[in-house]
């Protein structure tokens, strides 16, 4: 038994059973390790923002890691971007990354770089292993760290020499995730806050947004008068008919003002105070008013759902949760143009039941809450830290996760194109996503900022910037070269057809829907 060996075993026994990998030279004996032990699904991405975007699908769904395994600092330095909206999204992740043997450091080969220094902008916990007798400690210790509190990222680095030197046959265990319980006096002020009148959001994120912890934050509205609003980006959420209907806060600053203009008081539940995402001359960056009370009631490693229970109690809230949860409204399918309201409304009517909904339709999704809040129950998963390139490989994640659910995308054409490998993975691991490319041929998004930070209109220069065009992409034969089979919509008709026919089938589907 060597420390690959000990390394693979050690993730088994923590129930760490998928490593999305893109390996090298330094990581081949873990290679060989995993290739001893079919209970481990080894699944290939062929970039390494594929892989970390793959494993942040995968976790979000999953409710426990992945494994990532990295080739060396550059590896590494590919899939931070992805790593990032994990990060954001609390999502538990354990990345292995490779590096050269401790007594090879001192050459500075081509491949050496500082890792830790790599590694720490994005990483909640990092360790070098310093032996094959470390490795197993260590692994059990990572996978503590991505479970701790809400979800974290634990970067494991792997010299080649400790993986291939013999190690000890023990495998050690990481501790059982604990969340802590919601402080006394948390629940004592949101509570004293909820009965003095004044106008109030409760602001929800992470698991807050799902299941009985929803359900007990309806009931607290309810009886209290207080609004529920979601965090503007969170890593899931549960939606749809029968379920809780909530708002996100808005992307747009203006429209997030509009909707605190008269908030008196915010109590924050697994959520952060909601600012603006960039700053814009002559704009505010917090959205709230300055005169707004904020309430914390939980703590990054509290217990959401014992935090909600125990306010309820505390407000004397019945088991009221009507009018706040939607029915099955959406049924109309749209016509005529084909635009992205027109795509999401039909996303809406047909999306079957227990759906993962992802979206990185970035400008042209801005609005999609309003067209699904009565669609068929389904998980939403979003981009969470503003790092483009994560749709299509959440998707393939999330799909890994959930064999047994169709996972729908809406996914920008220009931030798909910097991840669009996954399709390959989508179509090896014939995974059951329908893909729904929104090809306005334009980061659309950029043209709106523009105007939003007071530069005016595009010329020639900006607009080379900007535009996605001369020459277009074809989505459909980038799709079909991966091996993922493709169609083009170019109105509302053509789209419904196609949408129920990959809605229909099993494995992956690519419609190019052109706005």
């Amino acid at each position: 038994m060597n420390g690959a060996d000990s390394l693979c075993d050690t993730l088994l026994a923590n129930d760490v059973d998928v490593c999305f990998a893109n390996p090298g030279t330094s990581e081949m004996h873990f290679v060989a390790a995993l290739d001893k032990k079919p209970q481990m699904r080894c699944i290939l991405g062929l970039f390494e923002g594929v892989v970390t975007g793959a494993a942040d699908g995968y976790a979000r769904m999953a409710d426990k890691p992945a494994a990532t395994l990295l080739h060396l600092g550059p590896g590494l330095a590919n899939g931070l971007a992805n790593i990032h909206n994990a990060r954001r999204a609390n999502t538990p992740m354990v990345n292995i990354v490779g590096d050269h043997a401790a007594y090879h450091l001192q050459y500075d080969a081509p491949l050496t770089t500082d890792i830790e220094s790599l590694a720490r902008p994005m990483s909640d916990w990092i360790h070098r292993i310093r032996s094959a007798d470390d490795v197993s400690p260590a692994a059990a210790a990572a996978v503590e760290a991505s479970r701790s509190g809400p979800g974290g990222i634990a970067t494991l680095i792997l010299p080649a020499d400790a993986a291939w030197t013999d190690a000890p046959s023990t495998v050690h265990r990481a501790a059982p995730p604990a969340l802590t319980p919601v402080e006394d006096d948390a629940v004592r002020a949101a509570s004293t806050a909820l009965r003095n009148g004044r106008k109030t959001v409760i602001l929800l994120s992470g698991k807050a947004l799902r299941g009985e912890a929803l359900n007990t934050a309806s009931r607290i509205a309810v009886k209290t008068g207080a609004r529920l609003m979601a965090q503007q980006s969170n890593g899931r959420v549960e939606r749809g008919a029968g379920r809780v209907m909530i708002d996100r806060v808005p992307f747009s600053v203006d429209l997030a003002l509009k909707a605190f203009e008269d908030t008196e008081q915010l109590i924050l539940v697994g959520a952060k105070t909601p600012v603006a995402f960039f700053a814009y001359p002559g704009k505010p960056g917090v959205l709230v008013p300055p005169a707004c009370d904020i309430i914390p009631l939980t703590g990054p490693g509290d217990d959401l759902a014992q935090g909600l229970q125990a306010l309820a109690e505390a407000v004397a809230a019945d088991n009221t949760i009507a009018p706040l949860t939607s029915q099955r409204t959406a049924a109309q399918l749209p016509s005529g143009a084909l635009n992205a309201a027109a795509i999401i409304q039909a996303i809406g009517v047909l999306s079957p039941e227990n759906a993962i909904i992802c979206d990185e339709s970035v400008s042209s999704g801005r609005d999609s809450f309003k067209s699904t809040f009565g669609a068929a129950p389904h998980d939403f998963l979003q981009i969470t830290g503003g790092a483009i390139g994560i749709g299509i490989p959440l998707a393939t994640g999330a799909a890994v996760a959930c064999p047994d659910r169709k996972v729908i995308l809406m996914q920008a054409d220009g931030s798909g194109m910097y991840t669009l490998q996954a399709l390959w993975t989508q179509a090896r691991e014939q995974l059951d996503v329908v893909t729904i490319i929104f090809a306005n041929r334009s980061y659309a998004i950029l043209h709106n900022e523009l105007k939003m930070v007071g530069a005016g209109e595009p010329g020639r220069n900006a607009r080379r910037m900007l535009d996605l065009d001369n020459p277009t992409f074809d989505w459909v034969l980038m799709a079909k070269a991966s091996g993922v089979d493709a169609a083009r919509a170019t109105d509302a008709r053509s789209f419904i057809d196609l949408l129920r026919s990959a809605l229909a089938r099993k494995g992956p589907f690519l419609i190019e829907a052109v706005i």
